[in-house]
């Protein structure tokens, strides 16, 4: 049983052009079965499934203009507390709150840096039913334009802790980190705005590497030993359709 605290990510959903090549894409990579609810009103709507448990999603583009990318949910109490306190804090609501059956009530913002979230109030749905294992999820990754603005934000508004370093600013809840906080350098095209990424754990990066590549995805970093103490090897892609992600392994010695 994962133990979700509000406030912290509960739940990873890929948005694509084409379901089935990216049910291929992920069952490969990472072993998950896909199971799409058959009920009309979530529009093929698929669960990716590790050892039986959820462990991320693949949903239709909702409209032409949508990227296909990976979207974050954080979990909240309350969905509509926690919208008003985002966009007092300057953040913009773009859909709901809103009833999502009787699995959840469901957001979708954008932080004050321009990077999109969502925020989840479980009911029937709880998010994560695996995490912390290979092929699962076990990070989360910002990439934003003003690193500050964005810390503040998520500080205040999901009242998450901050480890903090000069480079890569770590953060999370309970005393247990699950993401940190990068500054967008050069490096990245003007044109990518702020973002999210999830990590999932794999238990080779080199080896989950050559398979993303032959399956026709870009490596777009590393794979590479992250150089802070007990660091893990990361890599990051871009998968055939064009969302990012990374994929991550503990050091043996750490």
């Amino acid at each position: 049983m994962v133990e979700i605290i509000p406030g912290s990510p509960c739940w990873a959903q890929l948005s694509a052009h084409d379901l089935p090549a990216a049910q291929q894409f992920y069952g490969e990579l990472f072993g998950w079965t896909a199971e799409t609810d058959p009920d009309p009103q979530y529009g093929g709507y698929t669960t990716f499934s590790h050892n039986g448990a959820p462990a991320a999603a693949v949903a239709p583009l909702m409209n032409p203009q949508q990227p296909v990318m990976w979207l974050l949910s954080f979990a909240a109490d309350n969905v509509d507390d926690t919208c008003a306190a985002a966009k007092e804090a300057g953040a913009q609501v773009w859909m709901g709150p809103m009833e999502v059956g009787d699995l959840g009530r469901w957001a979708l913002l954008s932080d004050p840096t321009g990077a999109p979230f969502a925020v989840w109030q479980a009911r029937r749905f709880t998010g994560f039913g695996v995490v912390d294992e290979p092929n699962a999820f076990g990070w989360s990754d910002l990439s934003t334009r003003d690193r500050d603005a964005a810390v503040t934000f998520y500080k205040g508004v999901f009242g998450w802790q901050v480890w903090p370093h000069d480079i890569y600013p770590m953060v999370g809840l309970a005393d247990r980190m699950f993401g940190g906080v990068m500054a967008m350098d050069a490096s990245f095209p003007p044109e990518v705005p702020s973002h999210w990424n999830p990590f999932f754990q794999v238990a080779d990066v080199d080896a989950s590497a050559a398979t993303a590549t032959r399956l026709g995805a870009a490596v777009l970093h590393g794979p590479v030993d992250v150089e802070m103490e007990n660091g893990p090897r990361i890599a990051v892609f871009r998968d055939p359709q064009g969302a990012t992600f990374g994929v991550f392994a503990p050091r043996a010695d750490s």
